[in-house]
């Protein structure tokens, strides 16, 4: 049974309405407060079909305004591009003793990033990563030489989107306390992203639908044609 908050902020919006951006972040923003910074975070469904190798999207983007989410990074890496992530500000580094520690079930990290030369190691972790997010790709930079690079855009408000087998896409876009123009930047850079992202085979509508959502509260849909032409702008 939803909270009573809940209730209360879902009571102040019109489900029939779909919304332009800086209204719906003005709304979240107004509903009852929790006692946590809440994570805001933009919900899409696209008309691809994920069983298709060329609609499977999966990427990521640097925010402008950063996720307002403490990233803990892992990086594989050995010799001098371990002491480059150690630098850059890599919470963990190594190679062996990190394999043994996820294969028993530790998984205090955000990020896993990894040399291309380690993968074959790496590899056997696919299971255990893969259904998490956390693999290393190279389609999300997360499998790279410039390890410098990657940790410093991890660090620095990097998010990863994959869109899941219903299509749908659930993409982290800043913290509540962010103020609306941040919060609004931040997301019309991730429709931007993910317009760039339609494979170039589809027939038909590729957003079907966006709408903006707190961790505990009711989600706001957006009006797209509004928010994909305000992107392009």
């Amino acid at each position: 049974m939803a909270s009573k908050r809940y209730r209360e902020a879902q009571a102040m919006i019109d489900k029939t309405k779909r919304y332009e951006l800086g209204e719906a972040l003005n709304f979240l923003k107004s509903f009852p407060k929790t006692k946590f910074d809440e994570t805001v975070e933009v919900h899409m469904n696209l008309g691809v079909d994920p069983r298709k190798a060329d609609q499977q999207i999966r990427n990521s983007l640097v925010l402008p305004h950063g996720s307002g989410k403490s990233m803990r990074v892992l990086v594989f890496a050995e010799g001098d591009k371990a002491e480059e992530a150690k630098t850059a500000g890599a919470d963990y580094v190594g190679v062996d003793e990190f394999v043994e520690k996820i294969q028993s079930g530790w998984m205090e990290f955000d990020v896993a990033i990894a040399t291309p030369n380690l993968m074959g190691k790496i590899g056997r972790l696919g299971r255990v990563l893969g259904p998490r997010g956390l693999m290393p790709n190279p389609k999300v930079g997360t499998v790279t030489m410039d390890v410098a690079n990657a940790v410093s855009d991890s660090k620095g408000g990097k998010v990863t989107y994959r869109v899941d087998k219903f299509s749908n896409l659930h993409i982290i876009a800043g913290k509540l306390s962010f103020d609306v123009e941040k919060l609004k930047e931040n997301i019309l850079a991730i429709i931007s992203a993910i317009i760039r992202e339609r494979p170039a085979a589809l027939k038909g509508v590729f957003i079907k639908s966006i709408a903006v959502t707190s961790t505990m509260g009711p989600g706001i849909k957006l009006d797209v044609a509004l928010a994909t032409t305000e992107s392009k702008q």
